[in-house]
């Protein structure tokens, strides 16, 4: 088990190190400024949402802490070429894994990969949970209105 914890720190390491998908996107559909005056977390979530629904590209600037840069770090990834459905099933997965919010009976964890279930430790630490979730509610924004310019603040 500590070798897997090891590993799981390794990965929240290296993606605040090396963010992948961290530049401004020229082409984006949306833009969301997320917020965090606890923690100073502070990025913009840049999508580019198709005309299919689509998720074409995503990436996001800003600073924070290791938690927050590699949870968006690796939401990008994960994002990245999904229709607009079956991204909103991983965020609410996402969220539910780490806020214990009802899914209306449905069980979300097979939309969960591997990267995003390192994030489940971080529910010990109740305050870095607004840290893990911060860029979530960003593309939650997004995904309820693509053609938006918003900003969002987590209290």
């Amino acid at each position: 088990m500590n070798r897997l914890k090891q590993l799981y720190q390794e990965m929240i390491l290296d993606h605040n190190r090396h963010p992948r998908n961290f530049k401004e996107l020229e082409h984006a559909t949306c833009k969301v400024h997320g917020k965090n005056p606890l923690c100073g977390d502070d990025y913009h979530l840049y999508v580019q949402i198709g005309d299919e629904g689509e998720i074409l590209d995503l990436s996001f600037t800003g600073s924070g802490c290791a938690i927050s840069k590699s949870s968006a770090s690796i939401m990008t990834q994960v994002m990245k070429n999904k229709d607009t459905s079956e991204a909103k099933k991983i965020k609410n997965a996402f969220l539910s894994l780490l806020l214990d919010e009802e899914t209306k009976g449905e069980d979300l964890s097979d939309q969960l990969t591997p990267q995003l279930k390192v994030f489940e430790g971080v529910k010990e630490f109740p305050v870095r949970v607004k840290c893990a979730t911060l860029i979530w509610r960003a593309l939650e924004k997004a995904l309820e209105n693509p053609d938006s310019n918003e900003s969002i603040t987590t209290e």
